[in-house]
């Protein structure tokens, strides 16, 4: 009961760190607005955190202090830049209120994207002092090559070693977006070209793939591209079950597995999958102290799983948990939020690009962000609330470019409409901008509604998992 109630508490009080995280960052940028606001003498009626009617709300200093309903974003209400009715509702304009100057509604339409930046480089200071923590670099090496997949047909080999992708060099399996999976994901076109060395090949091997794309239900999101090969890993054995296949062949903790009939292996699947059919197999094993023997083992259904279904013949033993090494790296503030920024180009630029499989349902909205904040605030041992700061880096400068963009409704259209004011000498106006607002408001929130959509559907998941089998136990023979 005591545990159970611990969970529940813990996973409540992440819960409200995420949201007071999340909505820290939306605060600090909706402070830029008023603050220049206040300073250029700007009417200000609301500021509030959250759209929709407010939960709460307070009147201080002649401003209304309030929380909306629909948990996404924050406004201050500026009546002398444009009319937003639509997001932010009816505002109470005193009759006697006079028109900004340009410069002035440029200045405070610019401050917030400003002060999510300036939050940004906050974080990427702590990050800097604190440390990022990098987990060591999987290397490239291909482990296992799923049959029928887009790799086999390829001809991409277990133990092959990928060099690049799409002729980027890569150097590790996963990463920054510049490993081999990620690589793979963010291509272009119906064919991805793989460089590849080979064990006891001289030179260097360029093939070239398709790809595939998982199966996803309608309400989650495509799957990204994938080639059906998996990376290297150790075959250390851990513990040995009583009574089964591996115990009585003499398999022993710590003793490593390289080659299964003959054929080197690079995967602990590739063994499991060799014991599937139950024959006789043949393993080539190296001791603690590098000696070589050879090993016949009879792989057997456990008598525990007989007659339940997907039960299938086992050796009976773990692997050894390899503990992945985390270093703690300080990269420079600058460098924090270029690689950011960096980041968004890409992206941006994929979806774009005509022959990527990334759309635009692969971005995230509030809920999105709040599922990764939550997973990396997740992790112990002082990493979690690391990974969430340096996380924060990216999402304030994402926060600050995509708001200063020339777009209506967002505060780069009303800087961009500021300055066409300056150069007209008088206001835009007219029907013809009330129609683009009110459009481009009903975009908004179609685009907020489906990213949110996809957002819970990922995180219900598709097909149930089927019940798992119980520990198999092995009886004596």
């Amino acid at each position: 009961m005591m545990e159970t109630l611990s969970a529940v508490w813990h996973t409540t009080w992440l819960i409200v760190l995420v949201i007071l995280f999340f909505n820290f960052m939306i605060f600090v940028h909706e402070v830029g607005h008023f603050l220049a606001g206040k300073w250029r003498g700007a009417y200000i009626d609301r500021f509030q955190i959250w759209f929709g009617r407010p939960l709460w709300k307070k009147k201080l200093w002649g401003v209304q202090w309030g929380i909306g309903w629909i948990p996404a974003g924050g406004f201050v209400s500026l009546p002398q830049l444009e009319s937003m009715e639509g997001i932010e509702g009816r505002a109470d304009v005193p009759k006697d209120l006079k028109p900004l100057k340009p410069l002035d509604k440029v200045i405070i339409a610019a401050a917030g994207p400003l002060f999510s930046l300036l939050l940004a480089y906050v974080f990427a200071v702590v990050v800097w002092v604190v440390g990022n923590p990098e987990m060591e670099p999987v290397p490239p090496q291909v482990g296992y090559v799923m049959p029928a997949s887009p790799a086999q047909k390829a001809g991409i080999l277990p133990g092959d070693t990928i060099l690049a992708v799409d002729g980027k060099p890569v150097s590790e399996w996963t990463g920054r977006l510049e490993g081999v999976r990620e690589l793979i994901a963010l291509s272009e076109g119906e064919r991805i070209r793989l460089t590849v060395a080979r064990p006891e090949v001289q030179q260097p091997i360029v093939l070239e793939s398709g790809f595939e794309l998982p199966q996803k239900k309608w309400w989650q999101r495509q799957g990204m591209r994938r080639l059906g090969f998996l990376p290297a890993a150790p075959l250390v054995v851990g513990a040995v079950s009583p009574h089964s296949p591996a115990a009585l062949a003499g398999l022993r903790q710590g003793q490593r597995i390289v080659a299964v009939n003959g054929q080197s292996v690079y995967s602990p699947i590739a063994v499991q999958e060799a014991a599937k059919s139950g024959e006789s197999m043949d393993l080539l094993v190296v001791g603690p102290d590098e000696s070589k023997t050879h090993v016949t083992v009879h792989p057997r259904i456990p008598e525990n799983w007989v007659g339940r279904h997907g039960a299938i013949p086992l050796l009976g033993i773990s692997w050894q948990d390899v503990l992945t090494k985390i270093n703690m790296t300080h990269p420079s503030p600058q460098e924090q939020v270029n690689l950011s920024l960096r980041w968004m180009y890409d992206t941006l630029k994929k979806i774009c690009a005509p022959g990527s499989s990334v759309k635009m349902e692969h971005l995230s909205g509030p809920v999105g962000i709040g599922s990764y904040i939550y997973h990396m605030m997740e992790v112990g041992e002082g990493v979690g609330w690391r990974l969430a700061f340096w996380f924060a880096v990216v999402l304030n400068v994402n926060l600050a470019v995509l708001n200063i963009l020339p777009l209506p409704v967002v505060d780069g259209g009303h800087v961009t409409l500021g300055m066409i004011e300056m150069l007209r000498g008088k206001p835009v106006s007219g029907r013809f901008l009330d129609w683009i607002m009110t459009a481009f408001i009903f975009l908004l929130f179609a685009f907020f509604i489906f990213v949110t959509f996809k957002d819970v559907g990922d995180m219900i998941g598709g097909t149930p998992e089927p019940e798992p089998l119980p520990k198999p136990i092995f009886c004596e023979q």
